[in-house]
């Protein structure tokens, strides 16, 4: 079976990412982290596996994970924290958006993203 076929194992838990909504890779990918060009050589784990991203994501159907130490969001400036909520929430609605459309990868990021990485 081919590998997007079977699937991709998070490299923390290594427990199958199921749901692109769950993807820590995609979600860097929609938020403009992730050049696309490495999504097939990057690492994949499960969002909630990545506290340090996670732990801004509010949304109704995202259980929040805490980020112990020193990169807690707690102990951050709080106008960071707010563009960061900002930012990485739309990201995870975007990714549970395109879990019911048909779009080519190049469309999958926030629009503020869409052909950052083109030359």
């Amino acid at each position: 079976m081919a590998k997007c076929d079977e699937g991709y194992l998070c490299d923390v838990c290594g427990q199958p990412v199921e749901r692109l909504f769950e993807s820590d890779l995609y979600l860097r990918y929609v938020i403009g982290m992730l050049d696309p060009e490495v999504l097939h050589t990057t690492p994949e784990r499960h969002t909630k596996c990545n506290p340090a991203l996670a732990q801004f994501i509010v949304h109704e159907k995202f259980t929040p994970v805490e980020c112990p130490g020193d990169f807690d969001k707690r102990n951050l400036d709080s106008d960071f924290v707010k563009q960061r909520e900002e930012l990485i929430s739309r990201g995870y609605d975007r990714l549970r958006e395109l879990a019911r459309l048909d779009l080519p990868l190049v469309d999958y990021p926030l629009p503020e993203f869409r052909g950052k990485f083109t030359k």
